[in-house]
């Protein structure tokens, strides 16, 4: 008997091989006849990228859509998550104008200083004030002519970035947004029902209190993480997978792709064995749904529609599918982004809070309130002052540091929530065109705890954070 008969072999055999027991052979079967599954990190990807590679990846899913199903799960992260991608797209093309004019100033100033020095030199040990004057005026002059220079070739990027955007955050409405209706109709009705609210707690209670207390994948990793409901968001889609795949006519296969690499998924490489997903996931389909696995990283699954599906995909365009599975969680969210919704459970760095203060010119009054987090509307306030700061130019992000969302006014015809403030509320004068303006209620107990002049400070810090996400 050879070895592949043995009960053991048999038993264990995820366990047993570096790639979880599959061969290539067996990748091409999950291609061709398995469930195709995207979690929600690859359909949310097709915001980051241009035009013509998310075209080439939509076409070639289309090849393979009638074997498409959407997770309840992922489809409720997806929409829930695209204002999000594009929000931080649209923040930093907004803000590249502002980026490059602040490095081209550091550009010049650094060269001044240069020239200073070398003109002091000339003066204390060469005697020649001619000379050093005659370099501080050639270095005024060369700066005077390309720094422009430098600064039009930057914008001719910017501005052909900008009118190549085919999705506008503020016309971002269900029938506009192209990556949208293209989804929906790449799954027809192939989407899950939503879980019995009976059964979504059964499942919450189950990963909290029993599989993520014993690191059973997957999800472990996001144990914590903004409730519970949040934090079990990876095996509330495990278990919807596992339902669906009892379904399905055999041989049953299912092909899940997801651009989670965490270690909640993959096992951590040991000598002798790279990294592989956990095969405790390949065991549990196999038990409960008796179904084959195949899960794949979303450059792997694309390669393997080029090879297996003979799909055309351009090697550019897996460069693109490269950098966007660096910009995304596991569930959709841009890495690192901080919100309404989850500042008030994020402690902000202290260090960080402060530099943000200091580059407007807080005084220590202020500094002292913020470095206190005992109330949430401080840690919002915290937040606020990290983003904006970032946002208009005051200072430069250290490296990891996330993406801030809030706004401390909008205009808009309704208030974000019941709870923010109509700027009609105010003295006359406090605020431009109040009438129209809301303001956070967070940010109200900020100005009233602070200086007049911090106060001041801040207000213009938040019209202007207004009308620079307004595009004014």
């Amino acid at each position: 008997m050879s070895d592949d008969g043995l009960a053991m072999f048999q038993q264990y055999a995820a366990w047993l091989t570096a790639s979880g027991g599959l061969t290539d052979a067996d990748r091409r079967s999950f291609y061709t006849d398995g469930m195709v599954v995207l979690d929600t990190n690859v359909l949310l990807s097709l915001y980051e990228y241009t035009t013509p590679a998310r075209n080439q990846i939509l076409a070639a899913l289309e090849q393979i859509s009638e074997r498409m199903w959407l997770p309840y799960q992922v489809g409720l992260e997806f929409v829930r998550g695209r204002h999000r991608v594009i929000e931080k797209r649209t923040s930093r093309l907004k803000n590249a104008t502002v980026e490059a004019d602040r490095r081209l100033s550091e550009i010049k100033k650094t060269l001044e200083a240069a020239s200073r020095d070398i003109e002091h030199l000339l003066e204390k040990y060469a005697y020649d004030e001619q000379a050093a004057t005659d370099l501080k005026r050639e270095t005024a002059d060369s700066l005077a002519e390309q720094i422009p220079l430098w600064r039009k070739m930057l914008l001719v990027h910017v501005d052909k970035m900008k009118k190549e955007q085919d999705i506008v955050l503020n016309r971002l409405d269900a029938d506009d947004d192209p990556v949208l209706r293209r989804v929906a109709e790449l799954y027809g009705d192939r989407i899950g029902s939503p879980p019995l609210p009976e059964v979504t707690r059964r499942r919450v209670s189950e990963a909290i209190d029993y599989r993520f207390p014993n690191r059973i994948p997957p999800g472990f990793a996001d144990f914590g993480k903004d409730g519970e409901i949040n934090s079990a968001g990876d095996f509330l889609l495990w278990e919807e997978v596992i339902e669906k795949a009892k379904s399905l006519p055999g041989p049953r296969r299912v092909l899940l792709i997801s651009g989670d690499v965490k270690e909640d998924w993959y096992e951590p490489p040991e000598k002798g064995r790279g990294e592989r997903p956990w095969p405790s996931l390949h065991d549990e389909m196999r038990q409960r749904a008796d179904s084959s696995l195949c899960l794949e990283k979303p450059t792997a699954f694309f390669q393997g529609v080029k090879k297996f599906l003979d799909v055309e995909l351009a090697e550019q365009t897996f460069e693109e599918i490269d950098r966007a599975s660096d910009v995304l969680t596991t569930d959709g969210r841009i890495r690192g982004v901080v919100t309404e919704e989850n500042a008030v459970d994020r402690y902000p760095p202290s260090g960080l809070v402060i530099d943000s203060f200091r580059s407007v010119g807080l005084a220590a009054r202020s500094l002292r309130f913020a470095a206190r987090t005992e109330l949430h509307t401080e840690r919002l306030f915290q937040w606020w002052i990290i983003g904006v700061t970032v946002e208009l130019g005051r200072r430069e992000p250290v490296d990891g540091e996330p993406l801030i969302v809030l706004s401390a006014a909008v205009r808009s015809v309704d208030p974000p929530t019941g709870e923010w403030v109509p700027g009609t509320s105010f003295e006359l004068g406090a605020w431009p065109n109040p009438s129209s303006l809301w303001v956070a209620p967070w940010f109200v107990s900020l100005m009233e705890a602070s200086t007049v002049s911090d106060a001041r400070t801040l207000r213009m810090l938040a019209v202007q954070q207004m009308k620079f996400r307004d595009g004014a």
